[in-house]
């Protein structure tokens, strides 16, 4: 970019800031808002999903220590991307992800990241019709819920149960057109999960007692060429955990009294409820399943734990968290569609003004997440990948490049403490990527 174009770009986004102080609510059109715990609830809703299953398995390959600690630091380096994120996102008057990337890199960053938000989050989707698929089907090792039920028929076929579920259940909640509208829905979906995670807590505490769990492995195991390419590719999914931002705007447009500072303490407080659950739950899945814990914990629940009413406890789990995906679905669904819509088409009025193109692609990215979703085996598989590609870009990458743009084109002044974390997070994001595409090629050899 030459000094003229630099100069056009620096006028341009310092023209859209607001005069001194921390509310812009004039600045976003808005006809309904939503208070900062439905803001809570859809942004914990996006985070804890899918992902929480695939944590146990991760705790196998990582021991509990290290585990733990990377739960940990994980939560708190994606929170920092996230308000680094806020702040430049509203400094550029900007209405979407995509938006920011746009006035910070330009209109062919733009693209690739809203190509990466799609990805990302259709192939969240798609392991959410998965676990569904594996929890209430079966797997070749695990029974599933109807056939225990009721036998095996076609009533139990995955293809036609995923179907199901998406015409009666998910179809009606995609087809909202405001986040603010799922916010009853999200509360009812992390109080699921909560629940899902006091009962996985509550018998290992039980099982613990009694002297049935045996010594979990504390550090990760470098004793094979098979467990230090299984350390490598469990890295992309616990990075993956934490990937909210594609939602931080939608969420934030429709914040009542909508301030920076605010949408800091919505970030703050959902993190601190996901380290909770995610160490809660990675914990207590391992320690229950310990070398036999699957990609998908919940597809372990198919036997009785030798525990009082484990055989209600197990089915409690396994249904509770079915609807607490059914209920995540629409939020990830939401981004998807919108994000979709920026590609193709551009300059189109908005997608709450057009109810026509709203149900035309919900239609058709619910048809291909359900095509997908029969094709690919288990959700180990989407999680490698996706978290050593795009869940890294859209969590660490984008907002690190924004930043170090924003200082370099003097719109903003970083500190040497963030500009160390930016650089931070862009070496984090390669050595992440790198290490978790290398792992999955190998493994795929």
């Amino acid at each position: 970019m030459d000094v003229d174009e630099k100069a056009t770009r620096m006028d341009t986004i310092r023209g859209k800031k607001d005069p001194p102080g921390d509310d812009d609510d004039m600045d976003y059109p808005n006809n309904t808002s939503s208070g900062m715990y439905g803001a809570v609830f859809n942004l914990t809703t996006t985070i804890v999903g899918a992902g929480i299953m695939a944590l146990p398995a991760t705790m196998k390959v990582l021991g509990l220590i290290v585990g733990m600690l990377l739960i940990f630091l994980m939560g708190v380096i994606s929170e920092i991307s996230l308000e680094m994120l806020v702040r430049f996102t509203v400094l550029c008057k900007a209405s979407s992800y995509g938006g920011v990337v746009k006035e910070a890199l330009g209109s062919p960053f733009r693209i690739i990241c809203e190509v990466f938000i799609v990805i990302n989050n259709a192939g969240i989707l798609v392991v959410y019709l998965i676990i569904i698929g594996d929890v209430m089907s079966g797997t070749e090792q695990h029974e599933g819920v109807l056939g225990q039920w009721f036998g095996k028929g076609f009533w139990d076929d995955r293809a036609i149960v995923i179907f199901i579920v998406l015409i009666m259940f998910l179809a009606p909640l995609c087809a909202l057109d405001r986040i603010e509208s799922l916010a009853m829905t999200s509360a009812a979906s992390v109080l699921l999960a909560v629940l899902f995670v006091i009962i996985a807590c509550f018998v290992c505490l039980i099982m613990l007692f009694e002297g049935r769990i045996s010594m979990p492995r504390l550090l990760p195991d470098f004793g094979s060429k098979e467990a230090i390419i299984d350390l490598l590719v469990v890295i992309p999914i616990m990075s993956n955990a934490y990937v909210c931002h594609f939602n931080a705007q939608p969420i934030y447009n429709e914040l009542e009294g909508r301030s920076p500072k605010k949408m800091n303490n919505v970030g703050r407080i959902t993190t601190a409820i996901c380290v909770a659950i995610y160490l809660a739950t990675a914990m207590s899945g391992y320690l229950l399943f310990g070398s036999k814990t699957e990609a998908d914990v919940l597809t372990n629940f198919d036997q009785p734990l030798g525990i009082r009413f484990s055989t209600a406890l197990n089915y409690i789990i396994r249904i509770g968290y079915i609807f607490h995906l059914i209920l995540v679905f629409p939020v990830i669904h939401f981004s998807l569609r919108q994000n979709v819509d920026a590609l193709i088409f551009s300059g189109k009025k908005p997608l709450t003004e057009s109810k026509t193109r709203c149900l035309g692609l919900t239609c058709v990215l619910l048809a291909f997440t359900y095509i997908a979703s029969t094709l690919i085996p288990t959700i180990w598989v989407a999680f490698k990948f996706t978290g050593a590609t795009t869940a890294v870009s859209l969590g660490f990458t984008f907002p690190a490049l924004i930043g170090l743009r924003l200082n370099y084109m003097g719109v903003i002044s970083l500190s040497s403490r963030e500009r160390v974390l930016c650089w931070a997070m862009l070496i984090l994001a390669l050595i992440v990527s790198v290490v978790g595409v290398g792992g999955n090629l190998y493994g795929l050899s």
